[in-house]
């Protein structure tokens, strides 16, 4: 049985260039814990912007990344999981994160995969689908009403989108033009041109006397906030990037309320009932996902080797879709710690 693996490494302040591939060695799940062999990992914006960044809990030779899937291979005490069970997960970034063969993960953490779906397709969903679903959790469900989705080009954006529909939302969105037939397709009742200036106009022309009732903004706290106008009485402002650090409109005007997403924060701040929560939703997606109620994103395979240029190619925006290594199944035979 091996001792070690390979892992991408991070460099403190050299970026993506920075990574460099070693070796670990294996250890043995602690309790609570799961050691999961990956068979693919995803690439999330996340993933480039702290390896940017940096990250206060990480020193050079942290393994980036949050996104994976693959099979466990080894439970520590008290763990109700079988060895062999297929898993996708979110990492903690202050753990060693899936951008290596190896992941040694919280148990409380992982989603059962659907044996039927894809390695690559369950790998894509935990960042942007949970981020989704919580950006939508935010919001007290009143439909019918009339819901904006800025970016819905995006992962977390086509996901929302999806799921907004499935609520009973009439759901509006901006994308590039080249989104728009499959957010209608999916039900969006119509998609505007973020780069056309008078996309808000014509928005309130479709809506007539209607306001907004929630708008989810994927771009920035900033571009939230000058967007917080086309929300009507008591409506509801969620930001999926940043959030808001003052009010964007009067006191006593709209009265709309704002909100943060913050899905790494779980892994700290969450109760045992926010993180059953989480799991129960998240595999209500991979379900979804298998039966074809969710349509996941378009997805780009690549090599595990070729992780650098990968994340490189997602930060210039690339050929759009999720970035998915795969992995050689080779690796997810069972552990042996001796």
């Amino acid at each position: 049985m091996q001792a070690d693996f390979a892992a991408w490494s991070w460099t403190a302040g050299q970026g993506i260039d920075g990574l460099q591939l070693i070796r670990k060695p294996l250890v043995q799940p602690g309790p609570g814990e799961v050691l999961v062999a990956n068979r693919a990992i995803a690439l999330n914006p996340v993933d480039w912007k702290i390896i940017e960044w940096g990250h206060a809990a990480w020193q050079t030779g942290h393994v980036p990344g949050v996104d994976g899937m693959g099979i466990v291979v080894a439970c520590g005490a008290g763990v109700p999981i079988n060895p062999g069970t297929r898993v996708a997960y979110h990492q903690s970034l202050e753990r060693d994160g899936s951008f290596a063969e190896y992941c040694l993960l919280d148990a409380a953490t992982v989603l059962t995969v659907p044996a039927a779906l894809d390695d690559t397709a369950a790998a894509s969903l935990p960042c942007p689908g949970l981020t989704a679903w919580q950006a939508l959790d935010k919001v007290p469900v009143a439909a019918p009403g009339d819901v904006l989705v800025v970016g819905a080009g995006g992962a977390v954006g086509l996901l929302l989108a999806q799921l907004a529909v499935q609520r009973g939302y009439r759901v509006w969105a901006t994308a590039a033009i080249k989104h728009h037939e499959r957010l209608k397709a999916l039900g969006a009742i119509g998609v505007f041109d973020y780069r056309d200036d008078n996309w808000p106009q014509a928005l309130q022309a479709s809506l007539g006397e209607r306001r907004i009732t929630a708008l989810f903004d994927t771009v920035s706290g900033a571009h939230a906030a000058e967007l917080a106008p086309l929300l009507g009485y008591n409506g509801h402002l969620v930001c999926i990037q940043d959030r808001q650090e003052t009010a964007p409109l009067p006191a006593f005007s709209t009265a709309i309320s704002l909100h943060e997403v913050a899905l790494n924060s779980f892994h700290t701040h969450a109760s045992l009932c926010d993180r059953q929560r989480l799991k129960q939703a998240g595999e209500r997606l991979l379900d979804s996902a298998l039966d074809g109620s969710l349509s996941v994103p378009k997805r780009q395979v690549f090599d595990f080797h070729q992780l650098p240029q990968a994340l490189q190619a997602l930060k210039e925006g690339g050929e759009g879709g999720k970035w998915v290594a795969r992995l050689s199944e080779s690796a997810s035979k069972p552990f042996d710690p001796a």
